[in-house]
């Protein structure tokens, strides 16, 4: 295995614009959730005339579907992934739309017969139930509870739940409270193993919520320790969390 500082410098180095994890192939692993999210998305969005994506990142995922409704639009609050998005989504005729965190979506009611996502930042449940149509759904895959709480646990100490704290029922509870119906429901625990310390860096450098104030030389030496222990270990081991959750518009 290369240096830490090797490891390191070029994780540091790496564009991390986008929801593409491919740098990680062969440094890390994450188990897949097994009612496969990507050959649901693939299902669904043929038979319907308009969707709708909520945060897409760079669009990889719809980017991913073989056959598109009429009708595609995906909508991303990251400048630089609203970019990447309309670079490699546009060829195919998909609308990328620039919406701000916490901004109401700028579509008309019931404009959509499908609104999906996968890994939505903070869903605003009124406003995907008032752009769908009657009998319309919603499908997605959203972050768990205490996803990848033992890597981000390392570096912050031992972090309280929350009151919401991605808990799929409060969720549910949210989804049906804005007039949604919830016809599927589920959560499971997956095991991620990263194999060097640069996948660590670069992992948090993607998803900066993680740990908000990462920053190598701050936290170098808790990256030191890590890389010691995945050296005599073979890996770091965490465990994702992820929900299914599929819902229905209910008639206005």
């Amino acid at each position: 295995m290369r240096t830490f500082k090797e490891l390191v410098d070029e994780a540091a180095a790496v564009d991390v614009s986008g929801w593409s994890f491919d740098w990680l192939d062969g440094r890390a692993t994450e188990e897949r959730p097994p009612w496969g999210y990507s050959r649901l998305l693939a299902s669904r969005l043929p038979h319907v005339a308009a969707a709708l994506d909520i945060d897409a990142g760079g669009g990889e995922v719809i980017a991913e579907v073989p056959r598109l409704p009429p009708r595609m639009v995906v909508s991303e609050g990251w400048p630089p992934n609203v970019e990447r998005a309309r670079a490699l989504l546009s060829p195919r005729g998909v609308e990328v739309v620039s919406v701000a965190p916490g901004r109401p979506l700028p579509f008309p009611d019931a404009g959509f017969q499908l609104v999906t996502s996968r890994h939505p930042i903070a869903p605003d449940w009124p406003e995907i139930a008032r752009v769908l149509a009657d009998g319309g759904g919603y499908l997605a895959q959203h972050v768990g509870p205490r996803s990848a709480f033992e890597l981000i646990e390392y570096f912050l100490g031992p972090l309280p739940d929350g009151p919401a704290a991605r808990d799929p029922d409060r969720e549910a509870a949210a989804a049906q409270a804005a007039g949604l119906r919830i016809v599927d429901l589920r959560t499971v625990r997956c095991r991620m193993e990263f194999f060097d310390i640069g996948a660590v860096v670069y992992i948090l450098r993607k998803c900066v919520w993680w740990v908000p104030d990462f920053d190598v030389e701050r936290y170098r030496r808790r990256l030191e320790r890590l890389d010691a222990h995945i050296r005599t270990h073979g890996a770091f081991v965490a465990h994702s969390s992820r929900t299914l959750i599929e819902a229905r518009r209910a008639p206005r």
